[in-house]
């Protein structure tokens, strides 16, 4: 059988797998999103990982491991991601292939908590005027002002704002110390230093989520599977 065939072969019995998986889990109450098409999220995420290589530069679908990949499409589709809108990416560990995502995977994935109207993150330049209080306990943002020319001097902090559909903001802060600290303890540390700018808000918007969704009242499937992905990163 020649390397195209094995390739089809083995992209047919994951895509089999994981489409199995996701009957069961709609069985047990997963709801998808209704502008969801997981059959064309899959292809678009065969399309990357056959270009997807290890660090030894073998192909990612030869490397790891046939479950790794299967529960990474199947975490990728249960949170309603697609890697052709770049809201998730592959990467391999050894013989484990990872899903992790971006700062737009995150926001679309908590727009589909059920008490979650919307969510946005900024990064905190020098030179721009940050004030927040504690107010009953919850930190409260005041204001954010910068200038365009801010944005080529060195980042400070950066801050998520979770909002409830009751309109209340939920503000999580963190500053250039915390951010890099978390940063030390991620795998992909040169993304982090090529767009320092969107890993910051990426950073803060997962932990803004990670405090969020544990009190959610939303399906434990999409919880573990957000868990999954964030965890993934460190």
């Amino acid at each position: 059988m020649s390397n195209q065939n094995q390739l089809a072969h083995a992209q047919k019995n994951i895509t089999d797998d994981v489409n199995n998986s996701l009957s069961r889990l709609k069985d047990e109450g997963l709801v998808l999103p209704s502008n969801y098409n997981a059959s064309n999220a899959l292809k678009s995420a065969f399309f990357k990982l056959q270009e997807l290589k290890d660090k030894d530069g073998r192909p990612a679908l030869e490397s790891c491991s046939r479950e790794s990949i299967a529960n990474s499409l199947l975490d990728m589709v249960v949170q309603g991601l697609s890697p052709a809108k770049t809201q998730c990416y592959f990467i391999p560990y050894g013989k484990q292939l990872q899903l992790n995502r971006s700062y737009f995977g995150t926001q679309a994935v908590l727009k589909r908590l059920t008490n979650v109207k919307d969510i946005w993150a900024n990064v905190i330049f020098e030179g721009d005027v940050f004030d927040y209080e504690i107010d009953g306990g919850r930190e409260k943002l005041i204001k954010h002002e910068t200038k365009f020319e801010n944005r080529d001097k060195p980042i400070i902090g950066a801050y998520a704002v979770v909002k409830t559909i009751d309109d209340i903001e939920l503000l999580t802060i963190m500053t250039r110390k915390e951010i890099e600290t978390s940063w030390s303890q991620a795998k992909t540390k040169a993304v982090q230093n090529k767009f320092p700018q969107e890993m910051a808000k990426r950073t803060v918007i997962n932990r803004a989520a990670k405090n969020f969704i544990n009190t959610s009242d939303d399906s434990d499937l999409l919880v573990q599977a957000i868990n999954n992905s964030t965890e993934n990163e460190y």
